[in-house]
């Protein structure tokens, strides 16, 4: 099943994405798990999930009972002892909500010591995302900030692709290259740009011509109104445009395609 991480520059359609591709697993009748684990935490609304059914996420960074119990430390404290490897395979179905065969989970903001929090909070979220990636068999959409604090070494070379959405503009393109950069650190190796809210041709050319070197191109999402009427609305961007799921359908294809031509690694 893959294992995929949407990142990009703030306000590109990451979780657009995330929440199209979703939908597509599911609908397939793969297992799906989404992780939002953007701040903005805005992917239940993107899936078309209800009020009272999004109100019951549980952001797993603000469960502080838990943290303690299973790590040893209170949340908001650094340095000390505690479990850097706490018991996560649980989490998944305790703090999750389902929805149209999609299983969301939230990971929550850490509020103390910045992205390279030593902290029980961290060690926690480290712990279920590896989990997640190495131990679950669910097709993962992982819906990140442009920062990769969430991926350490010994997990990102287990997810099978970043998704780096761009839009035609030089600042989209710069953080993609940033996020290249970022991936190579860790040795995640491959990388795909999906480009969105392209109008013509000349957006399409652009985003193409100014990407670096080794950032192939998997598909467009044209910019579409539907998709800003579904969120004023609070609808599943799939089911109120069906030309971007046409699009999504397409880059998937093209991502399974690519991914099936991945040599694979020893365990």
């Amino acid at each position: 099943m893959p294992k995929i991480a949407v990142t990009g520059k703030g306000g590109v359609g990451k979780t657009t994405l995330a929440a199209l591709l979703a939908h597509i697993y599911a609908e397939a009748g793969q297992p799906v798990i989404a992780i939002d684990a953007d701040p903005a935490a805005s992917l239940a609304y993107a899936l078309g999930m209800p009020d009272d059914v999004a109100a019951q996420i549980a952001p797993i960074a603000e469960l502080d009972d838990l943290i303690y119990e299973r790590t040893g430390a209170k949340p908001g404290t650094s340095g000390g002892f505690f479990k850097i490897n706490p018991r996560v395979d649980d989490i998944p179905d305790r703090f999750s909500v389902l929805h149209r065969g999609i299983r969301m989970l939230q990971l929550g903001t850490i509020s103390a010591g910045g992205s390279g929090c030593i902290c029980p909070e961290s060690a926690m979220l480290k712990a279920l995302v590896t989990h997640l990636i190495l131990y679950r068999r669910d097709v993962m959409i992982l819906d990140m900030e442009a920062g990769i604090e969430h991926l350490g070494r010994a997990t990102a070379g287990a997810v099978d692709a970043f998704l780096i959405v761009v839009e035609p503009g030089r600042r989209s393109l710069n953080t993609a290259a940033a996020i290249q950069r970022l991936a190579a650190d860790i040795r995640m190796e491959h990388c795909y740009v999906v480009g969105n809210k392209v109008r013509h041709k000349a957006d399409r050319d652009f985003i193409r011509e100014h990407l670096p070197a080794g950032l192939p191109v998997i598909g467009f999402l044209t910019a579409n109104p539907h998709a800003v009427e579904a969120d004023m609305r609070g609808e599943a961007v799939f089911d109120a445009a069906p030309g971007l799921v046409a699009e999504a359908r397409a880059i998937a294809a093209e991502f399974d395609e690519a991914l099936a031509a991945q040599p694979t690694s020893a365990p």
